[in-house]
């Protein structure tokens, strides 16, 4: 159960400094005495919570409120430890979703939380049911509540902190700490993180582990902290073991001590979860097991009291103080960490070590009994001690040592709206992206300066080489280029601090994890990035839930899906995007771009800039292509005035790209597929239909549009007005390079009768013209469509 130990209470008198501010010699027995009465209280203050969010609030629905006293009990004695001893106001802690009543109580205690929100836990408007940096009413480093999201979020954090130096070249280096749930690493994305290369020069990043060997529904039998340690070690991380604390050790170094410690490491998680559950004389029967060292535990318990023997049991490394602080000395700064620590989940509650405690509740019965036991008072929760105690002045202390100077205000650089060119070659939309980061180095050097792109492995295939080529690869410390002078090598490599591409492993979601926390930085520490990152677009769905949960948090990012649809013929169904275009349609915090012509990308790439690094800023999501277009069908406007005019409709959301007096039909289409819809039109025309063809580049803000005219949001809605006017109002076909719900909600506009054409099976590889007739999204179709609608 326990596999192998690496620190123990003797580890104690080995304390190193952790920076300024940070204990540098042993804990004296009476600030250990204090800091386990402020444990109780955090304990007491965290379960009362959720108490009376279920217990005492009315609640007219009936609906569970919830919360976990058993998971954040098994945190309050790691939290206590951290947050009143360790912690300097530099670093940065990301606490587990099930943890957040112990955050509240800290903050409590630490007078950055007024009493008022103590009794609003998931109550509309009051303490979030997770820690949120954005919408909890105190402070939270780090947002969390999606499984494995948060346990990274600091590995990129650090990152992102350590890109701001480059600019700054102030350095400013805090420990950035994890708190999880053992049974949180199941999630992949962990694994995905760890392992990444960039991740091991990141020495502030601390992990700990809440070792309770319990899940949502039972006692997992199979975790095993030695797996778990080769695995961090074999990734180059410090692995530090936290596995019992002082009272259970001194038990051990006594005769028979050997055979107990034999018998409680051997033993399955089940087992010894079921001793907790046990009185004294259960547990006397129990714990001894069969054989000789059966007897020789009998002979040692049987030497101690009951009381001895029952907190033995439960005196595990992470609910000991000594034990934590011989681990925090142990760190190494010069790589990651992570420390497993061994806890009892509902430590100190009546509900501690049952398999089903997840989510149980104390009973009134049960809560004011502990309220009996802990010297508080059940009908009056919500106490601080008192500045003159000794638990006051520590609180006091850590509050002021704690106070961070306030952010200040980030002014982004400015991003120009339009970079001046009006391409008339062939061009497309994925390769239009890399040249305008280009551009911008010599139209807005101090804007560019703040880019920074991010690409799982896909760098060339996204076309950023010429942008890699011109401001080098980040690292945090320059690394020759041993390909630097060979002439046939096209991209290069430079890596130094100084660089704004960084490259990632194949894994999505931690590239989404990384934009989102380097489009944090504004509101962490007072400077602006825009932060790009390139995937594959049919990965998008992938990264998804991640992304969004950045968004959530506040980080506000480009994220830039290519190439994209079935347009990818070749590539076959696998690597062709059907339902992104909904995606972006959807997202809260988002607007969505997917441009047909190289300068319509290059006007939703700059404004989506300008909206980065901001109070009230949005992230953006544009889908790309390959499709080679000819740039003519643009149709760009020579005079200046036509031409802002053209640009601020794209950014908008839609333009018409075909005009024609009094149109009977209308084709509304978006990216790759301009070429088709221009070319049904032209053979409609010869038949004598009169066809207008609208661009489409944004169906989420025009659905914000549409929803703001009927009263239902505050978003402009000129671009209505000017591209889907009602004396226009004729019947409509519309089609894209995606699902075709994407567009359908236009012919409501005006209601007019519509054909919506698109994707909506997997794909097959082929030849363009093949596949798109296979989806019904050729030239034939739209007329075909355009034909049906209007008989």
């Amino acid at each position: 159960m326990f596999d192998s130990l690496s620190v123990t209470p003797s580890a104690a008198d080995a304390l190193a400094s952790h920076v300024a501010q940070s204990t540098a010699t042993p804990a004296s027995a009476d600030l250990v005495v204090t800091l386990r009465e402020i444990e109780q209280r955090v304990l007491w203050l965290a379960t009362s919570i959720v108490h009376h969010a279920n217990r005492v609030r009315p609640n007219s629905s009936g609906v569970k409120v919830g919360g976990h006293q058993a998971s954040s009990a098994s945190l309050a004695t790691i939290m206590t430890s951290l947050w009143f001893e360790q912690l300097r106001a530099d670093d940065r802690v990301s606490v587990k979703p099930h943890a957040s009543p112990v955050l509240h109580a800290i903050n409590y205690l630490l007078g950055t939380l007024d009493e008022k929100y103590l009794t609003t836990l998931r109550e509309f408007g009051g303490l979030q049911s997770y820690p949120s940096r954005s919408k909890d009413p105190d402070p939270a480093d780090y947002s969390t509540g999606s499984v494995g999201i948060g346990a990274t979020a600091p590995l990129w954090g650090a990152m992102s902190r350590r890109y701001t130096e480059t600019l700054t070249g102030v350095p400013s280096r805090g420990r950035q700490y994890s708190l999880l749930g053992d049974a949180e690493l199941d999630e992949g994305a962990i694994w995905e993180a760890v392992l990444d290369s960039a991740v091991q020069d990141l020495g502030e990043v601390v992990w700990i582990v809440d070792l309770n060997r319990q899940s949502l529904d039972r006692v997992v039998p199979n975790i095993a902290a030695g797996k778990i340690e080769k695995l961090f070690d074999a990734a180059g991380w410090q692995v530090i073991t936290v596995r019992f604390g002082r009272l259970l050790e001194s038990l051990m170094n006594r005769a028979g001590g050997d055979a107990l410690r034999r018998r409680i490491v051997d033993m399955q998680n089940p087992e010894y979860q079921r001793l907790l559950r046990c009185n004294a004389d259960e547990l006397r029967l129990r714990l001894p097991g069969v054989g000789d060292d059966g007897q020789l535990i009998a002979a040692l318990i049987a030497e101690v009291d009951d009381a001895t023997l029952l907190a033995a049991i439960r005196n595990l490394g992470g609910h000991d103080l000594d034990a934590l602080r011989a681990a925090y000395a142990e760190i190494d700064d010069t790589r990651p960490t992570v420390i497993l620590a061994y806890t009892v989940k509902g430590h100190g509650l009546p509900i501690e070590g049952h398999p089903q405690n997840h989510s149980s509740l104390l009973t009134i019965e049960q809560y004011e009994q502990l309220a009996a036991s802990m010297g508080e008072r059940a009908d009056a929760p919500w106490s601080r001690f008192d500045i003159g105690t000794n638990a006051g002045q520590v609180c006091s202390a850590a509050a002021a040592r704690l106070t961070r100077a306030a952010v200040p205000v980030a002014t982004p650089p400015a991003v120009p709206s339009d970079l001046g060119h009006t391409p008339t070659g062939t061009g497309t939309t994925q390769a239009a992206l890399g040249r305008a980061l280009l551009d911008l180095t010599r139209v807005a050097p101090d804007a560019a300066r703040r880019v920074v792109t991010v690409s799982p492995d896909v760098s060339s295939s996204t076309n950023l080489a010429g942008w890699i080529n011109k401001v080098g690869v980040w690292s945090t410390e320059e690394r020759h280029d041993w390909f630097d002078d060979d002439a046939e090598t096209i991209m290069h490599w430079r890596q130094r601090p100084s660089g704004q591409h960084i490259e990632l492993g194949i894994a999505e979601v931690n590239l989404v994890g990384l934009i989102s926390e380097l489009g944090s930085t504004w509101s962490r520490w007072g400077e602006t990035l825009f932060p790009i990152g390139t995937i594959y677009d049919p990965f998008v769905e992938r990264a998804l839930e991640p992304w969004s949960f950045g968004m959530y948090a506040g980080g506000q990012s480009i994220l830039v899906g290519t190439p994209s649809g079935v347009t990818l013929a070749s590539e076959g169904g696998a690597h062709q995007s059907i339902k992104t275009p909904s995606i972006g349609l959807e997202q809260p915090e988002c607007i969505s771009y997917e441009p047909a012509f190289v300068v319509d990308t290059e006007w939703a790439l700059l404004a989506s800039m300008g909206q980065l690094g901001r109070p009230g800023g949005k992230s953006a999501y544009l889908r790309l292509s390959t499709r080679p277009v000819d740039q003519k069908l643009a149709q760009i406007p020579a005079d200046p005035a036509a031409r802002e005019r053209r640009r601020r409709q794209v950014v908008a959301g839609a333009y018409v790209l075909r005009a024609i007096e009094s149109p009977e039909l209308s084709i509304v289409t978006m990216g790759a597929m301009v070429p088709e819809a221009l070319a049904a039109a032209e053979r409609l025309t010869g038949q004598g239909v009169r066809v207008e063809v609208i661009c489409v580049t944004s169906p989420g803000l025009l659905f914000e549009a549409v929803q703001a005219r009927q009263g239902q949001g505050d978003a402009p809605s000129w671009i209505l007005d000017q591209v889907f006017p009602s004396e226009r109002a004729v019947p409509m076909v519309t089609v894209l390079d995606g699902h075709p719900h994407t567009l359908s909600f236009l012919s409501g506009i005006n209601r007019v009768a519509s054909r919506n054409l698109g994707v909506s099976r997997f794909g097959q590889a082929g030849d363009l013209e093949s596949v798109y007739r296979y989806h019904g999204i050729d030239a034939d179709a739209i007329v075909r469509a355009a034909l049906d609608v209007r008989s």
